[in-house]
């Protein structure tokens, strides 16, 4: 039977470049398949599509199918000075504007609360360099706590208007995490491992990431994009390695800091049915090795 599969990759100003030829393997009851996602830690769309993974998973969860989910770093700003910039004109210089670019916070702001979140951009005064963020979640992720860092990390910055870039700020995500205060302090000290975070997000670049969030199912990309917990739990257990994908931009994501309403869709090339949306733009995609 002919099937299809909404899902897609990350895309930028000149479109989409994450070429997806194949997909993963279907998902079986209790294979504990991997999600890996693409992040940067200031990226609105990252935490609305934690948000609706984690729906995904716990409808998945009740049919029986479970995922492992691993966060890897990707920096929208690479070049950020250490202490980061002063947020409002730094985006006033991006978007053209003050009103442009609070038009912009507003929007995202208004799908964040659709999914129960309350975002305080408004509030946020520094734009930060997520390094060290990125060195957290990693470390996280070593001692089995990575989701509620990441999480930490995205309220810190998202709800609380902290500024994710300073140490002490970083120390208060790690314990809310459950991570030890003064270990973390010492690790932060340091840059142990950030040149491997640096090496993960050139990886990722290399990959064809351009935009986040990008998830990878398996090593393969799936989708980019903040796309609804339904259309996620309809791709994840229903992809499949047999059959190539014709992908399509549509939705939401971050890309090079900028915040974009378009994410990637991807539909199976023999199929009779034709899912395409009118403004949808064609697209590649890649496996993440």
């Amino acid at each position: 039977m002919d099937q299809q599969i909404d899902a897609g990759a990350a895309c930028g100003p000149e479109g989409c470049d994450i070429p997806a030829t194949s997909a993963p393997a279907p998902a079986a009851a209790g294979a504990g398949t991997r999600i890996d996602i693409v992040s940067d830690a200031i990226c609105p769309w990252c935490y609305i599509g934690k948000r609706q993974l984690e729906r995904a998973l716990a409808d998945l969860g009740g049919q029986g199918l479970h995922f492992s989910v691993q966060w890897n770093p990707f920096q929208l700003n690479p070049d950020m000075p250490p202490g980061g910039v002063e947020r409002a004109a730094y985006r006033a210089g991006k978007f053209g504007s003050a009103e442009r670019a609070a038009a912009l916070d507003a929007r995202v702001s208004e799908a964040a609360r659709a999914v129960g979140l309350d975002f305080h951009l408004d509030r946020v005064l520094r734009t930060p360099n997520t390094i060290d963020a990125h060195r957290l979640i990693w470390l996280a992720g070593r001692e089995g706590v990575q989701d509620a860092a990441m999480e930490a990390v995205f309220a810190a910055y998202f709800i609380d208007a902290r500024d994710i870039g300073d140490p002490a700020v970083l120390e208060d995500c790690a314990a809310a995490a459950g991570l030890d205060r003064a270990a973390v302090r010492r690790f932060l000290a340091g840059d142990d491992i950030g040149e491997d975070m640096r090496a993960a997000d050139r990886a990722a670049r290399e990959a064809g990431v351009s935009g986040v969030p990008s998830f990878f199912l398996d090593g393969y990309g799936l989708f980019s994009g903040a796309l609804p917990a339904a259309q996620m739990a309809e791709a994840l257990p229903r992809a499949s390695p047999l059959e190539p994908f014709r992908c399509f931009v549509r939705g939401g994501a971050c890309d090079a800091g900028l915040i974009q309403e378009t994410a990637h869709v991807r539909t199976r090339t023999h199929s009779a049915v034709d899912r395409r949306q009118p403004g949808d733009r064609p697209c590649h995609g890649a496996a993440l090795q």
